[in-house]
């Protein structure tokens, strides 16, 4: 029979496996502290970025803001009510598919007689509420102003055409004359559009190079 006797004044302890095991984890939750400091660190810093540009965006917006409010103080202005009315009716025809720069045109191709072509148009509302179209035309004599005149009532998209002024001209293309004239739209019925029609008038075109709105 052994009987194993510690004789020494302090008890044999394994130093080396106690360090092992607690040196182990003392390194795990170190590294884990610095993972998670970096992480907070990173995620400080995105977050200073992200406010930096919301307060940009913020800036923008008020900006935008009391542009659109000084726009609409010089539009209440009396002076230029009817400008304001005008801009709010024709945007009110368009998004009611009831104005149409293109289908506007088509209809006075139809009845622009030869040599003669559009300067200006320029749409804008008469006494009457109604959508008024102020234009001028060019070509080699009056007559052919008085002859679209003339077609342009006949047409049944246009009423109440007249001429409110005639001037001469020089040109490189053989204008001689310039016509101003003033006429009433109407608008093509929606029910009585081709398909065709009214897909096109889905979308209002942009008036054409040398044209006012």
């Amino acid at each position: 029979m052994r009987l194993d006797i510690n004789l020494a004044s302090r008890p044999y302890e394994d130093a080396r496996q106690f360090w092992l095991r607690w040196g182990t984890a003392v390194f795990v939750v170190g590294l884990l502290t610095l993972v998670l400091l970096t992480l907070d660190i990173s995620g400080w810093s995105h977050a200073g970025r992200d406010r930096k540009a919301m307060a940009r965006t913020r800036a923008l917006i008020a900006e935008r803001d009391r542009t659109r409010a000084q726009a609409e103080t010089t539009l209440n202005l009396p002076e230029n009510r009817n400008t304001r009315d005008t801009s709010q009716f024709l945007n009110e025809l368009i998004e009611r598919k009831a104005f149409s720069w293109t289908r506007v045109l088509e209809n006075l191709e139809k009845v622009m007689p030869a040599r003669v072509h559009l300067v200006t148009i320029n749409p804008q509302l008469n006494e009457d509420n109604q959508l008024g179209l102020k234009m001028t035309v060019a070509g080699d004599s009056t007559e052919r102003a008085v002859e679209l005149a003339q077609r342009m009532e006949g047409s049944g998209r246009f009423a109440d055409t007249s001429i409110i002024g005639v001037r001469s001209t020089q040109s490189n293309t053989g204008d001689t004359e310039q016509v101003d004239l003033v006429a009433t739209y109407v608008p093509e019925p929606l029910v009585a559009r081709s398909p065709a029609a009214k897909t096109e008038a889905k979308t209002a075109s942009e008036p054409p190079k040398g044209s006012k709105r």
